[in-house]
């Protein structure tokens, strides 16, 4: 794999995206395209939202909250080994990617249909969810390791526009926990201070 992303990362909320400022960038764009924004121009309005259709305004802003839900988690854990990479999000689902035989696996969970592959050192992760909406996470990794950039983009069929928004984290040594847990079929999860042995 080009590019090692594990390691835990933590939110620096110093930089990224506002996402207020995005949608308003988003509803500027949509009247800019509108067939009513000709007219209104040349009516001498110099409005903007006015001209977005309501249909679009209502998709653009439920894709700002929904893109804003995703990119919510304030900390990453990503493991990766030859074959796997898995992006745990605190109180979210986990990103998950495949590779066998040098080749991008499809995976199915209960959200949709996930696949992921390389641009160039960037993972891509394309979820396809029901109803033509989809979820792209593109993860960048600073030279030095430190840092990753992770953007996002929220597509829908019924949206003109997608709804994308940046990211940035930074790595940190997560403290070892004082619990060892194994999941059972008898009893479940079991958790421990020492060592658990079946």
């Amino acid at each position: 794999m080009p590019t090692d992303l594990s390691g835990s990362w933590e939110r620096d909320y110093s930089r990224g995206d506002d996402v207020n400022a995005v949608l308003a960038d988003v509803l500027y764009r949509l009247s800019r395209t509108s067939p009513d924004a000709r007219h209104a121009r040349q009516s001498g309005y110099s409005g903007s939202t006015a001209v977005v259709p309501p249909q679009h305004r209502e998709s653009a802003y439920a894709l700002a909250r929904l893109a804003e839900e995703i990119t919510r988690p304030q900390v990453l854990t990503v493991s990766q080994n030859e074959h796997e990479i898995s992006v745990a999000r605190k109180d979210d689902y986990a990103i998950f990617c495949a590779f066998y035989g040098g080749m991008a696996k499809a995976t199915e969970s209960a959200y949709g249909t996930e696949l992921c592959g390389w641009d160039g050192d960037q993972l891509v992760s394309n979820l396809i969810l029901p109803d033509g909406l989809q979820v792209t996470h593109r993860f960048t990794v600073s030279q030095d390791g430190r840092k990753m950039r992770v953007v996002t983009s929220v597509s829908s069929s019924t949206a003109p526009l997608p709804f994308t928004l940046s990211r940035f984290y930074m790595k940190f040594a997560a403290p070892k926990s004082d619990f060892n847990c194994i999941e059972t079929l008898s009893m479940k999860r079991v958790c421990s201070t020492t060592d658990i042995e079946l």
